[in-house]
């Protein structure tokens, strides 16, 4: 995995898990495996598990092994692995960036960001997406063509809360049905995993940032998505929207044509096959102004 900060700091790493999943999805006998791991009531069962008093012992040595700074989280006592896993930030920790014209990332997470082309298609390491499969709604996806689909991928090690990436009125959610395949990049190579996950979305209509879609997908072990505000309402820029409990999963974010002008060190990381490492808060883009035609006297009249 090929991972980058927004100073220009570069790590490489693939570590047992990254590992255990490539052979899972690439060998024989791994994806026989996997028709019954996908299944919704394995990650019911592990949601289960992972909600019982027992599972509060495996904490510690989990907050350990990850390099969780423990410090910069709400204090409490855990009951479970799933108490711990849904932790509350300290809000000083996550700083929101001002200004209505600014987005901000809903989460924490590993971030790319691609071109959604005019015939609604976008390309995630050699895997086509079509935001007709994702929606399921050819009518909406007209809507992002030729705009920007962006991914934060979270693994276990980060913080599981998600907020709204803009001041704005959100519509109804709606919730898509499916299987729950691993996020990890090494299942990307050979399934359309963000096609096939459950998953649920609303749309943000904005005042500078056109209608924003937010869309949370579930993912292998990740028994359920909680989001807070069911139908329609207002809602401010960093109120949170949301959490999910056990496993890695993803937000992905749908961006008008011409309405948004993400950041170009994310474009760049992204083409250069980089995930950016981000922050929730932390800005990604900023409004898309029309462009300017003629000279300033022109302009004027003068």
């Amino acid at each position: 995995m090929k991972y980058i900060d927004r100073k220009g700091n570069i790590s490489i790493e693939e570590n047992s898990q990254d590992k255990f999943l490539r052979h899972l999805y690439a060998d024989r006998g791994g994806r026989l495996c996997l028709r019954v791991l996908v299944q919704p009531f394995v990650s019911k069962l592990a949601g289960a598990v992972l909600n019982s008093p027992l599972s509060a012992m495996v904490v510690p040595g989990f907050a350990a092994r990850n390099g969780i700074d423990m410090s910069e989280y709400q204090e409490e006592a855990y009951h479970s692995y799933n108490d711990f896993f849904t932790r509350k930030i300290r809000p000083e920790k996550r700083p929101i960036a001002q200004g209505r014209n600014i987005l901000v990332s809903p989460c924490d997470g590993k971030l790319s960001i691609y071109r959604i082309s005019h015939d609604s298609r976008f390309c995630i390491k050699d895997t086509e997406y079509t935001l007709r499969q994702l929606l399921r709604n050819p009518k909406l996806a007209q809507r992002y063509q030729n705009g920007y689909a962006v991914l934060i991928r979270l693994t276990v090690d980060n913080y599981h809360r998600y907020c709204y990436v803009a001041e704005g009125v959100k519509s109804s959610n709606v919730h898509l049905e499916g299987c729950f395949h691993t996020v990890n990049p090494a299942a990307n190579d050979h399934v359309a995993v963000y096609q096939e996950n459950a998953r649920e979305y609303t749309l943000l209509q904005t005042p500078c940032l056109g209608t924003i879609l937010m869309m949370e997908v579930g993912a292998m072990m990740v028994g359920k998505i909680h989001n807070h505000h069911k139908g329609p309402r207002k809602v401010d820029k960093g109120e949170e929207k949301g959490y999910f409990e056990f496993g890695g999963s993803t937000v992905v974010l749908l961006l008008q044509h011409g309405k948004v002008r993400p950041d170009f060190d994310l474009l760049e990381n992204t083409e250069n096959g980089y995930e950016t490492f981000i922050k929730m808060g932390e800005r990604i883009g900023e409004q898309k102004l029309p462009k300017r035609t003629g000279s300033a006297s022109a302009r004027t009249g003068k």
